[in-house]
């Protein structure tokens, strides 16, 4: 078997595991990044999740390294696309959940884009459609990891001083022995106001599988019934006010019945641009096309059971049935939805599998929401976020910040029947502590499976937050290198953490929430 020597080997090509190899590659490390799926970008493109972000975003609020992506995307529709008005549209969506709904392939470009010096080089590998198969564990250290590549039929051995965990579902803890939690907390273990009583590791948001549509008028592109459409159709979980296929679900603050519409009516939320992807009225296209939006609404979140830590037979039964209920509001949407004008159905909604490069129409990957995630140096709960425990504007100013963020606490229905939860956080830090494992040495949690709670999880886990710990991960690693020094030697050494940290604000990591934002939310 062929042995590769890293710096770093980073497992997880989404937006966690790519900061980490900019800022790892930006070091002068050597770097490889593996990733499961033949896309890299993770939750913004291969799962089809546009960035979800603060209302600060365009002045503050992330990483310089995260802003410039941003930039490039807008940079490529300017760059491509003739646009109709006097000025170039920043929002390309013209879409409801960000000021950057896009394209995943536009992502998928402008990160390939931003890693390509490195990988001219040979300084940077990216294996696609590659899993880590097992590691080597040598009590706190890992020490080697075998990794498939599924396309070349080949294994590896790969050799590195660090390893960064960036999967969606933290795959490398079960694989190295690691203690991790999944599920829901109990209350006192955490003495958070809103965790469960009683733990329970099943208690995991769903999961989405997202697809992307087209609406042409006049035209008819229903496509064949799903398998499970009955199913589906008569579906109604207990906290449901109706049908799972229909314009009603539960107000994700109140739980009261909360009424949808396809398109834009005088009551309702229009779903059509909440994910819109290109708002056609923006440009001028050279075909004839349609405004296209991504499919990841109430309506689809998948909460019959979970993905990891079971079975191989589970596992594809679950991925199967959630990619069925996303096709069966496809073409409920198509045939029965009612309309205003009191008809039913939208056979002008067309699938559009381009989108994601799959026969099916469908993602690459279903959207992951809550990870498998380590017991870390430091635990974030709910308290260190909700205003009921912080009488400032931020959340808990940690010593060990790295970076920051905002988000309400937000978690989807979950797989033990629960409802929503969607509640007040304060814009809050990320410590350092959070992303080192107690009982490792040179792992690090790079992605969703950072030392949070079920809770804080809801706040942790939208995109450019999760570009900041990967991010910060990389830069650890390069400063551990450089200083001979261990990630939690960092932590716990003022010195070595205040010297980190001005490395970081050199690099463009914001570790404080600036004047102008307390100044704007005082008004």
């Amino acid at each position: 078997m062929e042995t590769l020597q890293v710096d770093v080997l980073i497992t997880g090509g989404g937006l966690g595991g790519i900061a980490a190899a900019l800022s790892a590659c930006s070091k002068g490390l050597k770097v490889l990044v593996t990733e499961e799926t033949d896309w890299i970008g993770g939750q913004v493109t291969s799962q089809g999740v546009p960035p979800d972000e603060h209302p600060w975003m365009e002045e503050f609020g992330s990483t310089r390294r995260y802003r410039t992506y941003r930039e490039k995307v807008r940079e490529v529709y300017h760059r491509i696309l003739e646009h109709k008005g006097e000025k170039a549209p920043s929002n390309p969506g013209n879409g409801l959940v960000s000021t950057i709904c896009h394209d995943p392939r536009i992502t998928l470009h402008v990160l390939e884009e931003m890693l390509m010096p490195y990988v001219l080089t040979n300084q940077l590998t990216i294996w696609k459609n590659t899993i880590v198969d097992s590691v080597k564990r040598e009590d706190r250290q890992l020490t080697e990891a075998i990794i498939d590549r599924e396309d070349h039929h080949d294994s590896y051995r790969v050799v590195a001083p660090y390893y960064i965990d960036a999967t969606e579902a933290g795959d490398m803890l079960p694989l190295a022995g690691m203690e991790y939690v999944t599920g829901a907390e109990a209350k006192s273990d955490t003495g958070e106001p809103h965790a469960s009583e009683e733990k329970n590791p099943l208690d995991i948001q769903a999961i989405t599988y997202v697809l992307g549509m087209e609406y042409r008028e006049g035209e008819n592109h229903v496509i064949p019934m799903p398998e499970m459409y009955d199913f589906w159709k008569e579906f109604q979980p207990d906290f449901w006010p109706d049908r799972y296929l229909s314009f009603f679900a539960p107000h994700p603050i109140t739980k009261e019945k909360r009424k949808y519409t396809l398109f834009r009516e005088d009551t309702g939320f229009p779903l059509w641009e909440y994910r819109r992807i290109p708002d056609v009225s923006q440009f001028q296209f050279p075909f004839n096309a349609g405004d296209i939006t991504l499919l990841n609404w109430p309506m689809n979140d998948y909460f019959l059971g979970n993905i990891y830590d079971v079975s191989k037979e589970e596992l594809e039964k679950h991925l199967y049935e959630a990619k069925q209920l996303s096709l069966s509001l496809l073409y409920w949407l198509q045939t029965e939805a009612p309309r205003s004008d009191g008809g039913t159905g939208f056979p002008g909604l067309m699938l559009r599998p381009d989108i994601f490069e799959t026969k099916d129409g469908l993602a690459k990957a279903p959207y992951i929401r809550e990870s498998r995630r380590i017991k870390a140096e430091y635990t974030i709960v709910e308290q260190d976020v909700s205003p009921d425990f912080n009488p400032g504007k931020v959340g808990k100013k940690y010593e060990d910040r790295v970076g920051i963020g905002s988000y309400s606490i937000d978690l989807h229905p979950s797989m033990a029947g629960r409802n929503y939860l969607d509640i007040k956080a304060l814009p809050f830090h990320i410590p350092l502590g959070s992303l080192i494992p107690k009982e490792m040495d040179n792992v690090l949690a790079g992605c969703k499976n950072i030392g949070t709670t079920h809770i804080t999880n809801g706040c942790y886990r939208l995109h450019p937050v999760e570009w900041n710990i990967g991010e910060a991960c990389g830069a650890l690693v390069a400063f551990c290198i450089e200083n001979q020094v261990e990630p939690k030697q960092v932590r716990n050494n003022s010195a070595l953490l205040h010297q980190f940290q001005q490395c970081l604000r050199e690099d463009g990591f914001e570790l404080e929430w600036p004047d102008d934002f307390y100044e704007q939310v005082a008004n």
